[in-house]
């Protein structure tokens, strides 16, 4: 079972985080941000991928750090669990429709991080009221979250909104994109019989 499981501790945030690549896409995720478990649970729903851990933060400041150094973490078990890439496809491409919104998205797991994201986000904040108090999601933090992982789990990945409106749907169907795109880098390709996927010999 391909699985990892790394912990991050701070003086800004607490994050643990257990990922299997061949789940069958169940998030048991402590989360303190609603939309943000949100997009994780679609992330795992989609991708196939299983997660569970805990994520706490200093949202009294606000939710910059709890998000960016969740994706750090993520990115880690990606890494860690994918070892040294031999028998993977290593890159993969999708494109996600939902309603007006239309997305894609690229990854190459080829040890090289790079992230260019075109999410044409407004930058207001998404509200929602929970357990009766008003509660929100900074959509400026979507980005922060994929360069932490993108960093971390060391793959090139490129997100653009080709179009759409509501910037839920724009955020919802980049996660659900990225996590298919992912999920066909991530595979075992047959054909490879087990060889690192590179010219190189090697992923560096």
């Amino acid at each position: 079972m391909r699985s990892a499981s790394v912990k991050r501790v701070t003086g800004e945030t607490q994050i643990e985080l257990t990922l299997n690549l061949d789940g069958s896409g169940k998030c048991d995720v402590e989360n303190p941000i609603g939309f943000f478990d949100h997009m994780l649970r679609s992330f795992c729903k989609h991708g196939l991928f299983d997660l569970s851990g805990t994520i706490k933060g200093d949202l009294n400041v606000d939710q910059h750090h709890t998000i960016e150094d969740t994706g750090i973490v993520l990115g880690e078990c990606f890494k860690k669990a994918l070892g040294d890439c031999a028998g993977i496809f290593r890159s993969g491409f999708f494109i996600y429709p939902m309603d007006e919104t239309l997305a894609q998205a690229a990854v190459d797991f080829g040890g090289r991080p790079y992230l260019v994201c075109n999410s044409n986000l407004t930058g207001m904040p998404l509200v929602s009221v929970s357990g009766g108090k008003e509660a929100s999601f900074q959509t400026d933090c979507f980005e922060d979250f994929w360069q932490g992982f993108t960093s971390s789990a060391q793959c090139n990945l490129h997100i653009d909104v080709i179009r759409g409106r509501s910037d839920h749907h724009k955020i919802e169907a980049c996660f659900k994109a990225v996590s298919r795109a992912i999920r066909s880098a991530v595979e075992i390709d047959e054909r490879r019989k087990g060889a690192i996927p590179s010219t190189k010999g090697v992923i560096v």
